[in-house]
């Protein structure tokens, strides 16, 4: 469905390519930190294709792979040094070097409000100053993320959430958040969860709405809360040298792309989490939702964590990013 809604967008949107150029095709070669068939990678594949329509003759991406192409956790290293030329993913996987990753994180706005409001610009120097890329595009935005249970979760008596001793697969960005609410955070990479939700080594698991009837999770976790907590951080990066090197007119195709994609990856995601959200109802999972007070300091607690953790880590542009990405 998902790749449908791309495809209505691009025939949409690209009704004239750009005129050939004399000069020679600059191709980047591009990496995503998921595998192919997920939909977050799909959607970066329908930014590729809006690109090379866009740019045919002028600029071409080549997807050459996810995770089995170049390993997550070396990605980012990978980027910097020329080995790829784009790459794809979460900008949480590079807490460790960039604080700032959190502003995605906790952010309550859209990519398309963050580049008006001058958020997008301080993530941009962000990227250049702790990683050494160049940042293009936030896309995929307007994803929430959500805790997902294999058995109906027990409340307090105020009717707040009580996850006091079990075991949830966490990551980083959420882990504080998770422990807050009394949970064992457990660290599982992705490929692993199935195995463990089938085995029953854990009772649940964090994960955006989007993805989890692709993973088939939803055979498991039978439980959802609600509301959402968090927003996708997914970003588009360059090489800097590979970035330079672009032909004027090819940078600024992936440029004006990268603008409408914002938007375009946006609206077809919030379509997607409608007819995810319908269709998990439908297969029998349950919606616990919390309102009220209880909803109100469900949230603070989430979000509140990632903002401290940027604290924590002396980010001097704390401000600045919160100022931008956060209004509650």
């Amino acid at each position: 469905m998902l790749k449908r809604l791309y495809n209505a967008a691009l025939a949409g949107l690209v009704l004239s390519l750009a005129p050939l150029s004399a000069q020679a095709q600059d191709t980047l070669r591009a990496i995503t930190a998921f595998p192919k068939g997920l939909a977050f990678s799909q959607s970066f594949l329908g930014f590729v294709d809006m690109v090379n329509q866009r740019g045919e003759g002028v600029v071409k991406i080549e997807y050459i792979g996810g995770p089995e192409a170049v390993p997550q956790n070396q990605q980012t290293d990978a980027l910097r040094r020329g080995i790829v030329d784009m790459q794809y993913g979460p900008a949480s996987f590079n807490l460790g070097r960039m604080p700032e990753a959190d502003a995605w994180v906790g952010s309550t706005v859209t990519a398309m409000e963050a580049r008006e409001n001058g958020g997008f610009a301080l993530m941009q120097q962000a990227f250049r100053d702790r990683l050494g890329v160049e940042l293009i595009a936030h896309i995929d935005t307007g994803v929430q993320f959500h805790i997902y249970l294999i058995d109906e979760p027990p409340l307090t008596d105020d009717g707040f959430l009580d996850l006091t001793g079990l075991q949830v697969r966490s990551q980083p960005i959420y882990r504080a958040f998770f422990e807050a609410l009394g949970a064992v955070a457990v660290s599982v990479n992705v490929p692993d969860v199935y195995t463990g939700l089938e085995r029953n080594t854990f009772d649940g698991a964090g994960w955006p709405i989007i993805g989890i009837r692709d993973l088939n999770w939803d055979r498991f976790l039978r439980y959802r809360i609600d509301p959402g907590f968090f927003q996708t951080d997914l970003g588009i990066a360059v090489n800097p040298d590979a970035w330079a090197a672009l032909s004027d007119e090819a940078r600024a195709i992936i440029e004006e792309v990268a603008v409408e994609y914002e938007q375009i990856s946006y609206d077809a995601f919030q379509k997607e989490i409608a007819a995810t959200d319908a269709a998990v109802r439908e297969a029998g999972m349950k919606v616990i939702e919390l309102d009220g007070e209880t909803r109100a300091r469900f949230l603070d607690l989430a979000y509140d964590s990632a903002w401290l953790r940027m604290k924590e880590a002396g980010s001097p542009i704390l401000e600045e990013l919160r100022d931008a990405y956060y209004h509650r």
